[in-house]
């Protein structure tokens, strides 16, 4: 049996796998739990299987968001000047509120991540502005792991023939949902067992670090020579986790990753990227930053410099770190080649920064802190959240102490 998006065959088999691990692995949706699904148009056959699974499990109410390309560059094409200003607070404020009775929370992504990058940078930097200050009430409870909630891809056509330029849509398709599958571990006997496995192994890297209690980290490589400092009570996360509703979760499908809070204010040196970032349109690539006392002061990129500045002038916040990542060179995603375009895939390539918002779960009790308190401690407050990648095979990375001591991390791009 096999599904179409547009003429593509995906695999049906694993495309239902990959429902069943967002429902029972990404969310572990619980009996009578209600579930908030975000996705584009072209998504609809994961949707329907995850609807399938989430009832299946005893979900409450499936209900379901779906966005598309065309109407959404019939905006950018028609829509008067004052449109970009505005959002639909209604909306985020009504998820705000699904999200405070505990509804689950499940994204897919899969439209062209270089959707707008023909229209006017100004109406697009203006919408994204206009849509983050809007949803602020909902990001709070996802940042803050308020609820279990999951981010997975479907490979939609356009973002296939971004990825595989040089093949027919039928065979980029193809190839895209394999790559998804791999990354995702649903292309084994079986993905639940594979993740369980997978979790318990970026578990044991989450206690070490931990256990080291680093109060910085040094980066060294080509371009690069940054000192991040982390955050007072900082604690690493990875791979399965526990929300504040008791429900262990796995954000992110796929993930290769170990992440920590730096210190807003405690970040030293400069940083060349090692991928190019796709946002909202741009490809901003070849970026080279310098931060002295945590803030970036100069930020240069070989492509897409004008809408990296315009970024990092969202706010205070945005010139501050709210991640740093470990992923080593040998991750799954970074031996399969392949540039995805897609954050979600990218970052689970290499080790990352981001910029802006932290994550109050990567802190000691963070559940327990308040705002003041994470910021006291030297938590990031922005509009935005944005990883951009900084790993390669080249990379070392020391763990330094309080006391001056070094323990190395990462050699050569991997695990020391």
């Amino acid at each position: 049996m096999t599904v179409h998006a547009t003429t593509a065959p995906i695999d049906a088999q694993k495309l239902d796998r990959l429902a069943e691990v967002a429902v029972k692995v990404g969310l572990r949706l619980q009996p009578g739990q209600d579930l908030l699904l975000t996705a584009p148009s072209a998504a609809l056959p994961l949707v329907r299987r995850i609807a399938h699974h989430a009832y299946a499990a005893g979900a409450g109410l499936v209900t379901p968001l779906l966005s598309d390309e065309e109407i959404t560059l019939s905006r950018y094409r028609s829509a008067p000047a004052a449109s970009f200003d505005r959002a639909p607070g209604w909306l985020y404020d009504g998820m705000a509120k699904a999200f405070s009775a505990n509804t689950a929370r499940l994204a897919i992504v899969g439209d062209n991540p270089m959707l707008l990058s023909g229209e006017d940078p100004e109406k697009v930097v203006r919408a994204n502005k206009a849509n983050s200050v809007a949803y602020q009430p909902a990001l709070e409870k996802i940042a803050g792991f308020d609820i279990n909630w999951n981010i997975i891809a479907y490979p939609g056509a356009s973002w296939a023939k971004l990825v595989f330029p040089g093949d027919d849509e039928s065979v980029a398709v193809a190839k895209l949902a394999d790559a998804i599958f791999a990354a995702s571990r649903v292309d084994t006997g079986d993905p639940v067992e594979a993740w369980a496995t997978h979790n318990k192994a970026l578990r044991a890297r989450t206690e070490w670090l931990n256990a080291e209690r680093f109060s910085a980290l040094h980066f060294r490589g080509p371009g690069t020579d940054l000192t991040v400092g982390l955050a007072d009570g900082h604690e690493w996360e990875g791979g399965a986790s526990a929300a504040k509703n008791g429900i262990v979760c796995n954000p992110n499908i796929p993930t290769e990753e170990v992440f920590t809070t730096p210190h807003a204010q405690k970040v030293e040196g400069h940083v060349a990227s090692t991928k190019p970032l796709s946002y909202q349109g741009t490809l901003i690539d070849d970026i080279s930053v310098r931060f002295e006392q945590g803030r970036i002061v100069e930020a240069k990129a070989r492509r897409g410099e004008a809408v990296l500045n315009k970024v990092l002038d969202t706010d205070d916040g945005a010139r501050r770190l709210g991640e740093v990542a470990l992923v080593p060179h040998s991750s799954p995603i970074s031996k399969s080649g392949i540039l995805f375009y897609n954050t979600l895939f990218d970052e689970n390539a290499s080790c990352h920064i981001a910029l802006g918002q932290c994550y109050s779960k990567c802190f000691v009790d963070g559940d327990k802190l308040t705002p003041e308190q994470i910021a006291a401690q030297g938590g990031n407050k922005s509009l935005i959240h944005i990883d951009w990648m900084i790993g390669s095979s080249e990379i070392d990375i020391d763990g330094v102490r309080a006391d001056g001591s070094r323990t190395l991390v990462f050699r050569r791009g991997e695990w020391a």
